[in-house]
């Protein structure tokens, strides 16, 4: 067989709750993650680093968080970059009035803070649902942006608003280069995205799926189904908060209110509707779809009609393309690009006895 042995059942919870029960998927992952430590730094450039990966790390993690909240938990959120913005300016004042805290210690805290800010607009959960938690989330969207534009503290009183990143460095050694920013943001993102698996195979993740697919049966069975949802809202807040933490200081090297504003909201939002709801892996899917189309556009762009287009023009165009093929997943693959994964994954499990 190509893949694995026809079909793979699991007989114990101990097996089924493993980081990844698969032993091929273990050996792809640990190539992978080896690979993309050892090799990529080697080869890459300051351009891969700067326009792709930086920025795809930090979206995935983004997703992720929003990926628990909303497709595991079933709490629909728009309020995404609010707390990406709360993390990122919490690790800048944190660095600012605390002297010789360690980076990543500064990046543990912001997390921390976002998650406090994440219950507490996870409180209204208890009687608000859909629609209605949705626009209670933006809330805290244009909360956010509002108090980073009128209250001085936070920018350090800055007169533009837009403020430089700290320097950054772990255990002495400057995280200055484009390489040694995508190093950091890698190990930050495989951590959390291991813990992240292992959540969603515990009883909480369990106790998620249960208040998401039916509330009601889930609390007559004994789930504490407010406290479950505030766990949700503060995981999620947290991871929120880190991905705004990478967006700013490695990405963006500003932080400013611009980079945490709705449409990123939105942005986060499709990547997990591309990739597909509660999967973590459809969190990469999706945000190397949102990354890398726009860049391939613009080079068809300039193959095309042999001039670059106006940026106006060239966003307009994106936002249809985006707009058209989230409706096309949303009709004929509700289940996202992990779906499609899965389905070629099944025919090589089964390869070639499959039709």
């Amino acid at each position: 067989m190509i893949y694995r042995q026809a079909g793979f059942l699991t007989a114990d919870y101990r097996t089924e709750r493993r980081w990844v029960p698969h032993a091929v998927d273990r050996w792809a992952l640990t190539a992978f993650l080896a690979f993309a430590a050892l090799a990529v730094p080697v080869i890459g450039n300051d351009y891969l680093f700067g326009a792709i990966l930086l920025p795809f790390l930090a979206l995935s993690l983004a997703a992720i968080g929003l990926n628990i909240l909303t497709g595991y938990a079933g709490q629909l959120s728009l309020g995404t970059t609010a707390f990406m913005a709360v993390g990122a300016y919490a690790a800048y004042n944190l660095n600012l009035r605390i002297p010789g805290l360690p980076l990543l210690a500064s990046i543990v805290l912001a997390g921390i803070i976002a998650a406090l800010f994440g219950i507490l607009f996870g409180l209204p959960s208890l009687r608000l649902k859909g629609f209605y938690l949705a626009v209670s989330t933006l809330a805290a969207q244009f909360f956010v942006e509002w108090a980073l534009n009128k209250i001085g503290w936070f920018s350090n009183n800055n007169s533009s608003g837009v403020i430089t990143a700290p320097p950054m460095a772990i255990l002495g050694i400057a995280v200055d280069s484009p390489a040694r920013k995508y190093l950091l943001s890698l190990g930050i993102v495989a951590v959390l995205t291991l813990v992240a698996i292992r959540l969603t195979r515990s009883q909480t993740g369990r106790n998620w799926i249960a208040i998401r697919d039916r509330e009601v049966a889930a609390a007559s069975l004994g789930v504490p189904v407010f406290r479950v949802k505030l766990v949700a809202f503060a995981i999620s807040s947290f991871y929120c908060g880190i991905a705004g933490v990478l967006w700013a200081f490695t990405y963006l090297g500003t932080v400013e209110p611009d980079g945490f504003n709705l449409s990123r909201s939105f942005e986060v939002l499709f990547i997990i509707i591309l990739g597909g709801l509660g999967s973590i892996r459809g969190c990469f899917l999706g945000a190397a779809v949102m990354v890398v189309f726009p860049l391939l556009l613009s080079r068809f762009a300039n193959a095309f009609f042999a001039t670059a287009l106006d940026p106006g023009i060239q966003e307009d165009i994106e936002n249809i393309l985006f707009g058209s093929l989230i409706v096309l997943f949303l009709v004929k693959q509700p289940l996202g690009l992990v779906r499609l994964w899965d389905q070629f994954k099944r025919r090589l499990e089964t390869w070639p006895l499959s039709e």
